[in-house]
């Protein structure tokens, strides 16, 4: 039996839960309440010492690391393979799950600019806001989420998610004029590593980054939202209140990150 670690609206959980999910892959769930630091204990840190959500263990006492990583494994334990077998489609689907990394960091930080800031310092002193950024994986990451809450949409890590998320929608729309999914006519791993990410865009109310510019995204997304997997792996893990809680921090948030996009274009 796979052991997932993972926590509920942490989109790279998402990823490897929706993987697990599309297989029918039995796992015992590791669920972390991230605001109560469960992530950060001594015992995950032997598992993960960055602290971060996912980690798989195996049934062999494996510990797996990184979402795309996760997901490769886990869409080798049964078949039918998510990942193509043969032609141009494989390496074309191991790009997009390289690309999730640089995906992952802007949708970083565009939840950081808006939900979460708007948790954070809506219920921290500036005592405990210095203790919750020291414990950051890295004085990088640090330094990154101290600027985000200190400017919110205005900092500078969000003109690179714009940046980062254009380019990544482009190559999205592109792909899907040759048929329903990324890689075509079947659904792929591909798909199935970028769902998570796209979703969070859409529950920020911040749709419009693709919204009347790439017009396939919005059916590929109602296609992906409209698979059993994701209610089990995703929707499962969302309230009401939470809902309302990213779509206001956005849609608040979507004037000053629609004028970046416009000074792009």
């Amino acid at each position: 039996m796979l052991t997932l670690y993972h926590s509920g609206s942490s989109v790279c959980s998402q990823k490897v839960r929706l993987a697990l999910a599309e297989k029918g892959i039995p796992w015992t769930s590791r669920n972390l309440d991230m605001t109560k630091g469960e992530h950060q204990t001594p015992d995950y840190l032997k598992l993960n010492p960055n602290g971060v959500v996912p980690t798989l263990v195996t049934d062999t006492g494996d510990v797996i690391r990184e979402s795309s990583v996760i997901i490769e494994y886990v869409d080798a334990l049964a078949a039918p393979l998510l990942m193509p077998v043969r032609g141009s489609a494989v390496w074309q689907t191991r790009l997009w799950l390289i690309r999730c990394i640089e995906i992952h960091a802007a949708i970083n930080s565009l939840t950081f600019a808006t939900v979460i800031r708007k948790m954070v310092l809506g219920s921290m002193t500036a005592e405990q806001l210095e203790d919750w950024l020291a414990r950051a994986p890295g004085p990088d990451i640090t330094e990154k989420r101290r600027d985000l809450m200190n400017r919110g949409a205005q900092s500078p890590h969000v003109d690179g998610a714009v940046a980062t998320l254009d380019g990544v929608f482009r190559d999205m729309d592109t792909a899907l004029r040759n048929g329903p999914w990324l890689m075509g006519d079947d659904y792929s791993l591909a798909d199935c590593a970028l769902l998570a990410y796209v979703d969070r865009v859409r529950r920020l109310g911040l749709g419009g980054l693709y919204e009347g510019r790439f017009g396939s995204i919005a059916y590929w997304l109602e296609r992906s939202r409209a698979r059993p997997s994701y209610g089990s792996a995703i929707q499962a893990y969302y309230d009401d209140e939470t809902e309302t809680k990213y779509l206001a921090a956005g849609s608040e948030a979507w004037p000053q990150i629609a004028a970046r996009l416009l000074v792009r274009h």
